[in-house]
């Protein structure tokens, strides 16, 4: 099965769009065991997610052993619920082809996220997997983005519109785009264009982000098609890790505010996949 159709399965089945980011950060979780503290908050919000996401940074900071400890820690995810590697590669064709066969074939992942910076040619190798999601980094949730992505092109729309039109030329229904949530009125002008792809969406909360916002301007025809990310929120508090009940109920507040926003959307004919 595709990773798109995997992932609907996933969000009708657990009536979710939320993605819960599993990134342990050191300097938070000093003294803790980490492959038992992301297992236990798997365990604790499996039926709340429709994906999991996984920043590699987080795991390569721990040193030599760090993907083994990424391993172990997302052993326990079941087979039907998708697992993103946050990545953000991105090289010339024949390095490409390498990341994509590390984090495909090596690590299994059924989705990446990818950086066009390099053109099309560096993002082909990954499109070639047709079963599996590539995620392409295209408008930013931080605030230095815009120094890049809104520069005009020479028909005077900012430079990220170049992105979406060239993963619409590589995608094989594998394709996807990564959108901040502070620019939901990018987002929404997105979907119109791209009424199939999945949207990846992080920067709900501290960054700005609005989730009814957000969730309006990316649900796709069908009311799904939008995934919005948390991470710190849904692991830690102010005085450290959160236990796996307190992880549960950020996971469920958040779930349940974006499936509201979702339904409400939906019944006021307010989303952008409504045409």
């Amino acid at each position: 099965m595709s990773f798109r159709r995997r992932l609907q399965a996933a969000q009708q089945s657990n009536q979710s769009l939320l993605c819960i980011s599993l990134d342990p950060d050191p300097d938070l979780l000093s003294g803790h065991h980490i492959p038992s503290f992301l297992q236990k908050v798997i365990e604790a919000t499996l039926d709340l997610v429709c994906c999991y996401k996984a920043n590699l940074a987080f795991f390569e900071a721990l040193g030599p052993s760090g993907m083994n400890v990424m391993i172990e820690s997302l052993a326990s995810i079941p087979g039907h619920i998708p697992i993103i590697a946050d990545a953000k590669r991105g090289d010339v064709p024949h390095v490409a082809r390498l990341y994509a066969r590390a984090l495909f074939e090596v690590y299994g992942f059924d989705a990446v996220t990818v950086n066009p910076y390099g053109g099309p040619d560096t993002l082909e190798p990954f499109f070639q997997y047709h079963d599996r999601g590539i995620f392409v980094w295209c408008r930013g949730s931080n605030p230095g983005a815009d120094q890049l992505q809104l520069l005009p092109l020479a028909d005077g729309r900012a430079f990220f519109w170049a992105v979406v039109e060239m993963v619409r030329s590589l995608d094989r229904g594998n394709g996807g785009l990564v959108m901040g949530a502070t620019a939901p009125g990018d987002i929404k002008a997105v979907r119109r264009l791209c009424p199939e792809m999945p949207i990846l969406v992080p920067g709900i909360g501290p960054q700005g982000g609005d989730v009814q916002a957000a969730v309006a301007a990316g649900l796709d025809e069908e009311g799904g098609g939008v995934i919005i990310v948390a991470g710190r929120r849904v692991l830690f508090d102010e005085s450290g890790p959160l236990s796996p009940r307190g992880a549960r109920r950020r996971a469920q507040e958040l779930r349940d505010a974006i499936w509201r926003a979702r339904q409400e959307a939906i019944g006021q004919g307010r989303y952008a996949g409504a045409g």
